[in-house]
């Protein structure tokens, strides 16, 4: 199974990108960029129609990827041409798998070399079937966990956890406003008592400040919305800039 401690030396930088977002071209350009960049680990999701965890702009930048054509074939068609050697985790919905085919999905994830999936809609109670192709992959099943998760919650979903524990720091859909610092803390220390795994903490981090006040408590910050606004203007000088300026 991978082990994400390989991929960053103190905290890890995890970026967010939504591929196609907003043309093929900046995001091939982007990922071209990606080895040399202050990111550890690029989460990136693929477009779809109803994403029901992300807020307006994520949701725009992944409309406006179906809109420029991008689907599921067009992104393992794009990364097997790409030579990336940071690591890269999709965040990707559920009726995308399940339609494509759940060991294909798996299996092609690998060959292209994607080292886990985010799957936010997926329950605890529905996500065997995934976790075991994953497992037999080599891919990371990476659970979300929020400061809503009872106890007994928590602790029957890292059953079924490996790669990284998301923690999402907001109460509802990304770009929103974080809890309070101290209550994300607590859940921290709760979690290393259950888990060894990396704990990240995103949703709601939106610059250097937040970045770096994050890291106190965790192994690594996510940064979506904030990077994802980047995208806005195309230019991948830009882009790079917003990035340096967040990590």
């Amino acid at each position: 199974m991978v082990d994400f401690k390989h991929f960053y030396k103190e905290k890890a930088n995890v970026a967010f990108s939504v591929f196609g977002y907003p043309n093929l071209a900046t995001t091939k350009a982007f990922l071209q960029r990606l080895d040399t960049s202050k990111i550890d680990i690029l989460e990136l999701g693929i477009a779809y129609s109803d994403p029901i965890a992300d807020g307006r702009i994520i949701s725009e930048a992944a409309l406006q990827a179906l809109n420029e054509g991008i689907n599921i074939h067009e992104v393992f068609k794009s990364l097997a041409e790409l030579k990336i050697k940071k690591p890269i985790v999709f965040l990707v919905y559920y009726n995308l798998i399940f339609s494509y085919g759940i060991k294909q999905f798996v299996e092609e994830s690998k060959k292209v070399g994607i080292k886990g999936l985010i799957v936010p809609e997926l329950p605890f109670e529905e996500n065997e079937e995934l976790f075991k192709e994953c497992e037999k992959a080599g891919l990371a099943l990476i659970p979300l966990i929020s400061v809503t998760t009872s106890k007994e919650r928590m602790q029957k979903i890292l059953t079924r956890a490996s790669g990284f524990v998301y923690v999402v720091a907001s109460l509802g859909i990304t770009g929103g406003k974080q809890v309070g610092f101290s209550r994300l803390k607590s859940l921290v220390k709760e979690l290393r008592a259950y888990t060894t795994l990396p704990i990240f903490i995103g949703f709601g981090i939106k610059n250097a400040k937040d970045v770096q006040n994050i890291k106190q408590i965790c192994d690594g910050a996510i940064v979506g919305t904030s990077i994802v606004e980047a995208f806005k203007e195309k230019k991948i000088t830009k882009i790079m800039q917003k990035v340096n300026e967040i990590f």
